[in-house]
């Protein structure tokens, strides 16, 4: 069994930042949606005592994620069930692995089959996805960055999928990090408007809050550089052949600054091109794609005869 390499991460871990109530919550939303006043299918010709297993078979190459979430919708539904794990989060599987094993009552290992699935099916895909891009810049030093295109409700999972997957993580939203893109910039009046404002509503509400801004030709490179203010540099829909240029200009500008800036290639940015960017010179390459055009990994959970 391999597992991923994990990457430092600016986010927290799922069980750091999302408590057990808090996903518990979403659990209790999510059998109500599939189950309401009863599984009318298994009630019709389960008996309500019989025991069973069922079992979590791959049919997919990938890399596993939602082991540990499986755990808890499980113990959600029925904490008498037993839970055998065979594999754990960030392996590397194929088909016919079996990730782990599941007994208990068969009315409950039939209610939870599809709920469990579909969390573990789509943290594998952005898992796997995350993976793949990662592995393609591995020995740049450059590391691939998730965003905020998320599904509603699934946010922590896929980012905690991401991490998983050797990816890492920006922001996870609004509250934990200051990001002025071009929207901000206009509104504020422009590159020095916005980070100096940014900056004052830092200190007057005393948070200590990163700050990142995205630029979008050179002159908002140099117009931010001026003002020594943002941690990071977002170049948006640049040209790998900008990239270079702005890195240059950038890694100049440390020199006689005496810190480090760091710098981040968005906008666009495909499975394809993600390593004409990493190359540049760049930290951090971000890809919404990880977590809103993955594809899920299959898997199944069977019955165990006899």
């Amino acid at each position: 069994m391999h597992i991923c390499k994990k990457f430092t991460t600016f986010a927290p871990k799922i069980t750091q930042t999302m408590d057990k109530q808090e996903l518990r919550k979403l659990i209790a939303i999510w059998f109500e949606e599939d189950i309401r006043d009863g599984d009318h299918t298994s009630l019709s010709c389960i008996p309500p005592t019989q025991m069973g297993c069922q079992q979590l078979i791959i049919k997919d190459t990938g890399v596993l994620a939602g082991v540990e979430v499986a755990k808890e919708i499980i113990n959600y539904f029925d904490s008498e069930c037993r839970f055998e794990q065979i594999l754990q989060d960030g392996a590397m599987v194929k088909p016919g692995d079996i990730a782990f094993r599941v007994y208990g009552k068969e009315l409950s290992l039939l209610q939870i089959e599809r709920t469990m699935l579909n969390i573990m099916q789509r943290m594998s895909g952005v898992a796997t996805t995350a993976h793949r891009y990662q592995s393609l810049i591995e020995d740049t030093g450059c590391h691939v960055l998730d965003t905020r295109k998320t599904t509603p409700g699934l946010r922590y999972l896929e980012k905690e999928a991401v991490a998983i997957g050797g990816g890492m993580n920006h922001r996870i939203g609004l509250f934990d990090m200051i990001l002025l893109k071009d929207n901000h910039v206009d509104f504020a009046g422009g590159i020095r408007a916005a980070l100096e404002r940014a900056r004052d509503y830092c200190k007057a509400k005393g948070k200590d809050l990163r700050i990142e801004i995205e630029v979008r030709n050179f002159d908002e490179i140099n117009e931010a550089l001026e003002t020594n203010i943002p941690d990071r540099i977002m170049l948006d829909n640049f040209t790998p052949a900008k990239t270079k240029e702005a890195v240059d200009i950038i890694r100049a500008w440390e020199k006689k600054a005496g810190r480090h800036m760091e710098i981040e290639s968005s906008g666009g940015i495909t499975i394809d091109t993600i390593r004409d960017y990493a190359v540049c010179g760049v930290d951090f390459v971000s890809v919404g794609a990880l977590t809103h055009s993955y594809k899920s990994l299959d898997m199944s959970f069977k019955a165990v005869k006899g």
